[in-house]
Protein backbone atom coordinates (compact mmCIF):
# COMPACT_ATOMS: atom_id res chain seq x y z
CA UNK A 1 0.00 0.00 0.00
CA UNK A 2 1.05 3.11 -0.65
CA UNK A 3 1.70 5.50 2.25
CA UNK A 4 0.08 9.16 2.41
CA UNK A 5 2.68 10.98 4.81
CA UNK A 6 5.81 11.51 1.89
CA UNK A 7 8.94 11.56 4.03
CA UNK A 8 10.05 15.18 2.39
CA UNK A 9 6.84 17.25 3.46
CA UNK A 10 6.25 18.04 7.31
CA UNK A 11 3.22 16.69 9.42
CA UNK A 12 0.31 18.57 10.25
CA UNK A 13 0.82 18.65 13.92
CA UNK A 14 4.48 19.75 13.82
CA UNK A 15 3.30 22.51 11.75
CA UNK A 16 0.43 23.87 13.98
CA UNK A 17 3.22 23.16 16.98
CA UNK A 18 6.01 25.20 14.90
CA UNK A 19 2.98 28.03 14.51
CA UNK A 20 2.02 28.02 18.34
CA UNK A 21 5.59 28.41 19.33
CA UNK A 22 5.92 31.08 16.82
CA UNK A 23 2.45 32.73 18.29
CA UNK A 24 4.02 32.46 21.93
CA UNK A 25 7.11 34.38 21.04
CA UNK A 26 5.67 36.99 19.01
CA UNK A 27 2.93 37.22 22.71
CA UNK A 28 6.36 37.69 24.57
CA UNK A 29 7.53 40.36 22.27
CA UNK A 30 4.61 41.90 21.79
CA UNK A 31 4.20 42.25 26.05
CA UNK A 32 8.11 43.48 25.98
CA UNK A 33 7.00 45.79 23.40
CA UNK A 34 4.10 46.98 25.31
CA UNK A 35 5.83 47.72 28.40
CA UNK A 36 8.55 49.60 27.12
CA UNK A 37 5.93 51.98 25.63
CA UNK A 38 4.16 52.22 29.00
CA UNK A 39 7.42 53.02 30.50
CA UNK A 40 8.58 55.40 28.23
CA UNK A 41 5.08 57.23 28.44
CA UNK A 42 5.46 57.43 32.02
CA UNK A 43 8.31 59.43 31.52
CA UNK A 44 7.08 61.45 28.94
CA UNK A 45 4.10 62.63 31.31
CA UNK A 46 6.74 62.94 34.15
CA UNK A 47 8.80 65.34 31.92
CA UNK A 48 5.37 67.35 30.57
CA UNK A 49 4.21 67.72 34.34
CA UNK A 50 7.62 69.11 35.23
CA UNK A 51 7.97 71.80 32.51
CA UNK A 52 4.48 72.54 32.94
CA UNK A 53 4.90 73.15 36.75
CA UNK A 54 8.15 74.80 36.31
CA UNK A 55 6.42 77.23 33.47
CA UNK A 56 3.88 77.97 35.80
CA UNK A 57 6.21 79.34 38.54
CA UNK A 58 8.11 81.26 35.83
CA UNK A 59 4.83 82.76 34.75
CA UNK A 60 3.61 83.16 38.83
CA UNK A 61 6.34 84.95 39.22
CA UNK A 62 6.64 87.14 36.38
CA UNK A 63 2.68 88.04 37.02
CA UNK A 64 3.97 88.87 41.05
CA UNK A 65 7.04 90.87 39.96
CA UNK A 66 4.76 92.86 37.45
CA UNK A 67 1.94 93.55 40.18
CA UNK A 68 4.39 94.77 43.00
CA UNK A 69 6.65 97.15 40.02
CA UNK A 70 2.68 97.94 39.22
CA UNK A 71 2.15 99.31 42.97
CA UNK A 72 5.55 100.54 43.61
CA UNK A 73 4.69 103.10 40.25
CA UNK A 74 1.28 104.10 41.75
CA UNK A 75 2.98 104.68 45.14
CA UNK A 76 5.97 106.51 44.03
CA UNK A 77 3.36 108.70 41.82
CA UNK A 78 1.13 109.79 44.82
CA UNK A 79 4.42 110.58 46.29
CA UNK A 80 5.55 112.54 43.96
CA UNK A 81 2.20 114.40 43.71
CA UNK A 82 1.69 114.89 47.20
CA UNK A 83 5.32 115.54 48.67
CA UNK A 84 4.56 117.57 51.59
CA UNK A 85 2.23 114.57 52.26
CA UNK A 86 4.80 112.09 52.00
CA UNK A 87 6.57 113.67 54.49
CA UNK A 88 4.59 113.59 56.90
CA UNK A 89 3.81 110.13 56.86
CA UNK A 90 8.01 109.38 56.66
CA UNK A 91 8.03 111.43 59.68
CA UNK A 92 5.15 109.94 61.63
CA UNK A 93 6.91 106.33 61.14
CA UNK A 94 10.06 107.23 61.61
CA UNK A 95 9.32 108.92 64.95
CA UNK A 96 6.93 105.75 65.70
CA UNK A 97 9.95 103.50 65.05
CA UNK A 98 12.46 105.71 67.33
CA UNK A 99 9.33 105.61 70.32
CA UNK A 100 8.83 101.78 70.61
CA UNK A 101 12.78 100.93 69.91
CA UNK A 102 13.33 103.73 72.95
CA UNK A 103 10.77 101.77 75.11
CA UNK A 104 11.64 98.34 74.51
CA UNK A 105 15.41 99.13 75.10
CA UNK A 106 13.63 100.95 78.66
CA UNK A 107 11.94 97.54 79.45
CA UNK A 108 15.25 95.06 78.45
CA UNK A 109 17.12 97.28 81.06
CA UNK A 110 17.40 95.35 84.62
CA UNK A 111 18.84 98.53 86.69
CA UNK A 112 16.83 101.22 87.68
CA UNK A 113 18.97 104.77 86.61
CA UNK A 114 18.93 108.55 88.55
CA UNK A 115 19.35 111.00 86.51
CA UNK A 116 20.89 113.38 88.89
Amino acid sequence: MADTNKSGTPDIDDIQKTLEKQIAELRKEITKINKSISARGAEMLNDASEQASEFYDTTRRSRTAQQLRTHAHAVSEVARENPGTTTAVVGVIGLLGFMAGFAIGQSMNDTSRRWY
